[in-house]
């Protein structure tokens, strides 16, 4: 076994042991997480006040401060008030807004009340003349039969115990607030810091992971940082940019129709719609409230609006504006509301769509990554089948050609054998009768000669 291998196990062994450790101790270790988020709020809450500052912060950087001057040098902490001031002139105008039209509206509810209450009575009066039968059943109660003294003890009781439980609560809430307080200055100081030395903070962060991880977990990680921060800052713009939308919708429609209230409650939804799906519920329970005072029929109307409104929004503007920004289906947008909102509340509801976008927008490239291997191997795996049939069915040509070419060339050297050995017959032929008229005419001229010398002596 490798030293790799054991290395590997050895790890596993070690994570098995102390999931196994947390499970039983579960119990603890939710009270741990606890205490240290607990302590980790402050620089947490100064993180993401870092992050929401830092979005104007770097616009402005990149508007006002192109050039490499001797301004250059102050653009961080100019960037940063400016930043500041517009996001504290966004408030003040939303605030400016609401609270002038809450307090008038509180104004009027404080002259209507007595009226709707005189109107009620009235309602009451008229429901028991004309239904004799309630004024008989609280005729038939008879009370001298209840023990008024232990009504009386015990209301006193409550009364001692509510004073009391009213003291502790209000040193309660004057501690929270403190705190609150306290937090908060921790807070921005702590977003402060983040956003002068945020080149400086994040190279010291990769430096220390470069050092610690290996090469390919920490270009993943990197990858994963910089998705995510891409989702987040795409989520809030796009996600003041639909509750914009939405308030001011509402304004206007509520204008065209003569609503009351019109711009306290587009404002309402406009700032409760930063929270995702839900949030515009909030200002409807609101809006409807007011206008009930004023008009319950017009309350009917208005809740109606809302609905067509809030469709509109959901099935034409949000998927737009927030989905198509962050890359996620709607269905998975309202998955990760629903869940966010059930672990952690209104804070879960905000985090969890880009948390969600990132891990879909990871899983989405390791499906086609995988898709494009497997399908890679396939294409490889046809290409070599095409390839073996296409050279088996060469090699069969090639053998059918060679085989046809083989028997042509036999058939040629056969016929030319043929020819060969029937010209040579006919050459040695002619040869043997040149040779036997040869031998005939030697024969012929021998013969001749001895005749010619037997005849010689004669004549002497």
């Amino acid at each position: 076994m490798s030293k790799e291998m054991i290395k590997a196990l050895r790890g596993l062994m070690i994570f098995a042991a102390v999931l196994v450790l947390a499970v039983l101790h579960l119990d603890k270790v939710f009270f741990a997480i606890g205490l240290v988020l607990n302590i980790l709020q402050p620089f947490l809450i100064g993180g993401a006040v870092a992050f929401i500052i830092n979005l104007p912060m770097k616009a402005i950087e990149g508007k006002l401060f192109k050039g490499k001057g001797k301004i250059s040098r102050w653009k961080r902490p100019i960037s940063f008030v400016l930043a500041i001031l517009a996001v504290v002139l966004v408030l003040g105008a939303v605030f400016m807004l609401i609270i002038p039209q809450l307090g008038a509206t509180i104004h009027e509810l404080a002259i209507k009340i007595p009226a709707f209450a005189q109107d009620a009575v009235a309602l009451l009066t008229e429901l028991f003349e004309n239904n004799p039968q309630i004024q008989e059943y609280i005729v038939a109660m008879d009370f001298s039969k209840w023990d008024w003294n232990s009504i009386l003890t015990k209301v006193a009781d409550a009364l001692s115990s509510g004073i009391g439980t009213m003291l502790v609560s209000t040193v309660s809430v004057a501690t929270s607030i403190f705190g609150v307080v306290f937090d908060f200055v921790i807070s921005f100081v702590f977003a402060i810091y983040l956003l002068m030395q945020k080149e400086r903070l994040a190279g010291q962060g990769e430096r220390v992971m470069r050092a610690y991880l290996p090469e390919k977990l920490y270009s993943k990680i990197q990858k994963v940082l910089r998705l995510l921060y891409k989702n987040f800052a795409s989520f809030i713009s796009s996600q003041c940019l639909e509750a914009l939308i939405l308030g001011a919708l509402f304004v206007v429609v509520m204008s065209i129709f003569r609503f009351p209230y019109a711009l306290l409650i587009g404002t309402l939804i406009a700032v409760t719609a930063l929270v995702p799906i839900v949030g515009a519920f909030i200002g409807c329970v609101v809006g409807a409230f007011l206008i009930l005072v004023e008009n319950p029929v017009l309350a009917i109307s208005f809740v109606v609006l809302f609905l067509v409104l809030q469709q509109l929004e959901g099935n034409l503007i949000y998927p737009r504006v927030v989905g198509s920004s962050v890359g996620l289906p709607a269905i998975w947008v309202l998955v990760a509301v629903s869940v966010g909102g059930s672990l952690f509340g209104v804070i879960g509801m905000l985090v969890f769509i880009p948390i969600t976008s990132t891990l879909y927008t990871l899983l989405r490239e390791d499906v086609n990554e995988r898709n494009a291997k497997k399908t890679g191997y396939k294409a490889a795996k046809d290409c070599k089948q095409e390839n073996t049939k296409a050279g088996s069915g060469a090699a069969k040509d090639r053998k059918q050609e060679n085989a046809k070419a083989g028997s042509g060339a036999a058939k040629n050297r056969k016929q030319e054998n043929a020819k060969a050995g029937s010209g040579a017959a006919k050459n040695r032929k002619q040869e043997y009768t040149k040779a036997e008229e040869r031998k005939r005419k030697n024969a012929a001229g021998t013969k001749r000669n001895s005749k010619t010398e037997g005849s010689a002596p004669k004549d002497k």
